[in-house]
């Protein structure tokens, strides 16, 4: 879990890093020359009560995990403060997306019995941007934070504390809210959104439900500094010079496996590594938006173990021989959709594995935020699922896109 805290922490810590550097600029229309620090600054205050409730519950806990005396509990606050900035209106990431903030969050999670689940504080980065205006002070938005949650008391997997149910002290956060954003000036706005949020380990531990918030946001924010208005785009410009882009991503992780070859599932000791590349042909239909198909390939340490079991059937005495390489490869095909906005991307899959061990054989869902370095290379943090709802595994890693047709202005570099 620490390892998956520092992978998080870094993937923060970089993005802040180039937010509040003077490398963040906009290039003017009509010139090849750029303004630096073509940016106007944002400070937000969101309250989000939220009805609170764990997720899936496998075999393993609720054979062995003992709620009959632990604290009930549907209601859950949070306190968040944000930073963001947004481009300047003449620069061209205003022209090709209009109205959008980005920066980062902190927030205070406070549930209705804290002594059982502790008091979680998330560090995040944000993003927001109108989907539709209605007029020039009313529009519809959406927002998304991810980032780290730390402060959690976990549950040990025997008794349960509490009926929110996480496996480590450290978790993910990731939250969408989608609502109406009200100008009141053109320095101040109040927001009121549907919100949902989720907490987990990203199975890097046991027990690993985690938790889920449905709610609403709602917010009071002040601009700072001037604002130009964007300049329309163009319709005769082009966003694009290649149709067709291509996505090679390589990721790492960890994760805990339950294995499920015997009579008994049995929560198997330590962690197991996963390794797995992705190439995606991505077709540009809209500078905010992509799809394609994806040949995914993944090698799982804890697949196909049930072939190669020596002796045991509890955590402490089960032995199994080394699969050979191959027998925990698994091979799918995933259709793929991806939101495009400056400096990040928000790509989304689902897929079914039609090679490899048996327990691999099935449908798997997924979702990834890319962080682009550049206007082609990007880091990849995301998470997988298997049918909706099993947590199968994190994805670290690195990628990058040939033939990009991302501005070079929209990454965090400005190469």
């Amino acid at each position: 879990m620490a390892e998956f805290l520092r992978y998080i922490l870094s993937v923060l810590c970089l993005s802040l890093s180039f937010i509040f550097s003077s490398r963040l600029r906009g290039e003017t229309v009509g010139r090849d020359v750029a303004k630096d620090n073509m940016v106007a600054s944002m400070l937000g205050v969101d309250v989000r009560p939220s009805y609170a409730f764990s997720s899936y519950l496998d075999d393993v806990l609720r054979e062995n995990l003992s709620m009959d005396n632990c604290a009930t509990t549907h209601i859950a606050t949070s306190l968040h403060f944000k930073y963001g900035f947004s481009y300047d209106g003449s620069s061209e990431v205003a022209r090709l997306f209009p109205g959008v903030w980005q920066g980062i969050g902190a927030g205070v999670n406070l549930m209705d019995r804290s002594r059982s689940t502790g008091v979680p504080v998330s560090l995040y980065l944000f993003q927001t941007a109108p989907i539709v205006n209605f007029s020039s002070r009313l529009s519809l938005d959406y927002e998304w934070n991810f980032g780290a949650s730390v402060g959690w008391k976990p549950c040990n997997g025997v008794v349960a504390a509490s009926n929110l149910i996480v496996g480590s002290s450290v978790n993910a956060y990731i939250n969408l809210a989608l609502g109406l954003k009200w100008k009141l000036s053109r320095t101040l706005s109040l927001s009121a959104a549907l919100a949902l949020t989720h907490f987990s380990n990203g199975n890097t531990s046991f027990p690993n439900p985690g938790v889920n918030l449905a709610g609403i946001r709602l917010g009071i924010s002040r601009v700072f500094g001037e604002q130009t208005d964007a300049t329309p785009f163009r319709s005769d410009a082009t966003f694009r010079s290649y149709t067709l882009s291509y996505d090679l991503t390589g990721y790492g992780a960890w994760r805990k496996r339950v294995y499920r070859g015997g009579e008994n599932p049995v929560l198997l000791p330590g962690h197991f590594a996963v390794a797995g590349m992705n190439f995606a042909p991505m077709w540009d239909i809209r500078r905010y938006f992509r799809a394609g198909v994806s040949a995914d390939f993944q090698w799982d340490e804890s697949t196909g173990l049930r072939h190669y079991h020596i002796s045991g059937d509890t955590p402490d005495g089960i032995r199994f021989a080394d699969p050979p390489f191959l027998t925990q490869v698994s091979m799918g095909v995933s259709a793929r959709a991806e939101l495009v906005m400056p400096i990040f991307s928000v790509n989304v899959g689902i897929g079914y594995n039609f090679i490899g061990p048996e327990e691999s054989r099935a449908t798997y869902q997924m979702a990834n935020l890319k962080v682009y370095i550049t206007r082609s290379m990007y880091l990849n943090v995301g998470y997988q699922l298997q049918n909706f709802q099993r947590q199968n595994n994190l994805m670290l890693g690195l990628g990058y896109t040939f033939r990009s047709n991302r501005s070079r202005c929209t990454s965090l570099t400005g190469r």
